[in-house]
């Protein structure tokens, strides 16, 4: 391991108790490491305009961050147990090709601000892939909707057969879970457009540092003006943007749960692309739909990532090491999230219905709310028609079809009046 700049001399580093304080944070920092060098430049930039850097040094310095991205990007430089962290890796780098010019890349830092300016570029990006992402599902959702609008499918209550339901209806139902979810996603983003490049350990530095440079530099909308609270915010923005990963995730769940139902043997009302199945190891009968699955489990990770950061925030004000631990749980709760949801657009494009098993579930009973309804319409008092409904149940399919009772069901966003339009008017209206 390179030489620590908080060694004090005359003091032995223990390898064990390093390699406790360094974790995992070499193999973490190499998810965050082009940000921490984007971060390292900006900020070299600002020292040139306070006069702490001849232009000379910022050109050398910004050509070999330059070169240290680029080979870190190639695969040729990797962060290993050389580094006690990125950076520190990128320290390392700027003195062996800069000599005295590259250690002055840490003026005016700490590697607590280094690390939360890195991570809030890097949750920013993951929640507009976040957006993109359910704006993609939403608009898969919204164009089958349209498309099945009137293809009978029974729906359910409490898991047991309730309505004459349609394909269009369940398709809808998604578009607008995911119009909210890319909205949420958008909405926290804009939470965490706040720079703390320049707050250093939580007190701020004796030196004039023009952050407004380092937050137009970094492409950040707003300065996080106040110290104190850029330590405050390390955690609870990072709890909100695996909240607003997570309202994806919850819904993610559900629609698996649906799919997974649907293709059983019991209902058969979808077949799955062949890719998202596989073989079982001792049944040679069956295709199991483990895609679905493991897409059922991914909001199990993201939530423990949320809790993970929860617990560690009962802490007092300033900075803390306990706070290391949340860039583990960001990075394994939004890797699990998104990898389940960049495979959901595919399988809502591709999954294909089964009508005849669709229409064979529907019995005479998942009329009798039309039944109900229609007489309350024509004036019998409610309860009187819903108890004379219930006393005919087998009866209250004569006469009747399923697409028949999609037409009567009128009421705003029911079957027969999808408002396709007005969420497609929800979907363009989100920011980009």
């Amino acid at each position: 391991m390179s030489d620590l700049l908080w060694q004090k001399p005359g003091v032995a580093v223990d390898a064990q108790i390093q390699a406790f304080l360094a974790g995992d944070d070499v193999v973490l920092d190499r998810e965050f490491f082009l940000h921490d060098i984007a971060a390292s430049r900006a900020h070299a930039q600002g020292l040139r305009r306070i006069g702490i850097l001849s232009e000379d040094e910022l050109g050398a310095m910004e050509r070999e961050l330059s070169a240290l991205a680029g080979e870190f990007s190639a695969g040729r430089f990797v962060l290993d147990a050389r580094y006690e962290d990125g950076h520190s890796a990128i320290e390392a780098w700027l003195v062996e090709k800069l000599g005295n010019a590259g250690k002055k890349i840490h003026t005016g830092r700490s590697r607590n601000d280094q690390v939360l300016v890195a991570t809030r570029m890097w949750l920013k990006e993951k929640l507009g892939r976040t957006a993109a992402l359910a704006r993609e599902i939403a608009t898969i959702a919204l164009d089958r909707a349209r498309a099945e609008a009137e293809l009978p499918l029974p729906g359910y209550t409490h898991l047991q057969r309730a309505v004459v339901s349609s394909a269009g209806l369940w398709w809808a139902g998604w578009a607008e879970a995911f119009i909210d979810d890319a909205r949420r996603a958008l909405d926290t983003r804009a939470l965490l457009d706040a720079n703390p490049l320049g707050t250093a350990a939580g007190y701020g530095v004796n030196l004039p540092l023009d952050r407004a440079h380092t937050t137009a530099a970094l492409g950040f909308a707003r300065q996080q003006v106040n110290p104190v609270y850029a330590q405050l915010s390390r955690g609870k923005f990072e709890l909100a943007a695996l909240e607003a990963l997570g309202s994806a995730t919850l819904d993610l769940r559900r629609l698996a749960w649906d799919v997974s139902l649907f293709t059983s043997a019991e209902f058969g009302f979808v077949d799955l692309p062949a890719q998202y199945t596989t073989g079982s190891s001792i049944m040679p009968n069956k295709r199991n739909p483990d895609v679905i699955e493991l897409m059922r489990a991914t909001h199990a990770s993201v939530a423990a990532a949320r809790t993970e950061i929860e617990q560690l925030l009962s802490l007092p004000s300033g900075y803390h090491r306990d706070l290391q631990a949340s860039k583990g749980a960001i990075f394994h709760g939004f890797g699990r999230g998104l990898a389940a949801l960049e495979l959901l657009p595919a399988l809502l494009a591709n999954l294909e219905w089964r009508p005849r098993r669709m229409r064979e579930a529907i019995d005479a009973g998942m009329y009798a709310t039309d039944v109900a309804v229609e007489q309350s319409a024509a004036g019998v008092p409610f309860r009187d028609a819903y108890r004379a409904a219930a006393e005919a149940v087998a009866q209250a399919g004569e006469g009747r079809t399923p697409e028949g009772s999609l037409q009567a069901r009128v009421s705003p966003g029911a079957c027969a009046d999808l408002g396709l339009e007005e969420l497609r008017e929800r979907l363009a209206a989100l920011p980009v």
